[in-house]
């Protein structure tokens, strides 16, 4: 079978192989690059904001997901729990280059890692305080202390002890972000990969850390 469909191949016009070859190079090398390397991602919603804005660019590093743990004060991309990702060979190929993908990713950022103990508290004046461990969580990046939408029993606010391989995500802008909160602990393999730099517009340029 494979000796016939190389015969076959080679009988091709060179024009149309010398295209089937670029095709597949072009292809082979956009997985490579957003496997291992990095992508460039837009961002859709308000959820983080004062730090990205509707509308920015952002260009997405994954090399650093094989030989480390994404750290609190990381902003991730990733896609979340409830996402039901397939494994069909054309979900997986557009995961993989970009080309028509429809699995939804989130961009959060990391406020509780592993064997952190995790709790939100709300004073008689709606200001809401993340605490980490015991300890008020210094957060100068968020958009307002006061969330808007006070934690209820259904949400996850703790005081709770994040499990391994589990991580705790919230937006900038808490009064408007579907977060862990809401979902609950978000599975280290769910990462796609963390936010490095943005580079439009032009006017608000920033490398994250």
């Amino acid at each position: 079978m494979i000796k016939q469909l190389k015969e076959k191949y080679m009988q091709l016009n060179p024009a149309v192989r010398e295209i089937i070859e670029t095709v597949i190079f072009v292809v082979v090398m956009v997985i490579i690059i957003r496997f291992f390397i990095g992508e460039i991602r837009w961002i859709p919603s308000g959820s983080m904001r004062p730090t990205l804005l509707e509308g920015d660019r952002i260009v997405v590093e994954r090399f650093s997901r094989f030989y480390k743990v994404p750290e609190r004060g990381d902003i991730m991309v990733f896609y979340p729990p409830f996402e039901k990702l397939s494994n069909t060979p054309w979900r997986v190929f557009s995961r993989l280059t970009g080309f028509f993908c429809k699995d939804i990713a989130y961009i959060k950022r990391v406020i509780g890692v592993p064997g952190d103990k995790f709790e939100i508290k709300t004073d008689k004046d709606g200001k809401s305080t993340v605490y980490i461990n015991d300890e008020p969580l210094n957060e100068p990046y968020i958009q307002s202390e006061y969330y808007d939408k006070p934690c209820t029993e259904d949400m996850l606010c703790g005081p709770v002890v994040i499990p391994e391989h589990k991580f705790l995500m919230m937006g900038d802008n808490r009064g408007n972000s579907f977060d862990s909160r809401w979902w609950g602990f978000l599975p280290e393999e769910r990462f796609v990969g963390r936010a490095v730099f943005r580079f439009w517009p032009l006017n608000r340029v920033r490398v994250f850390k």
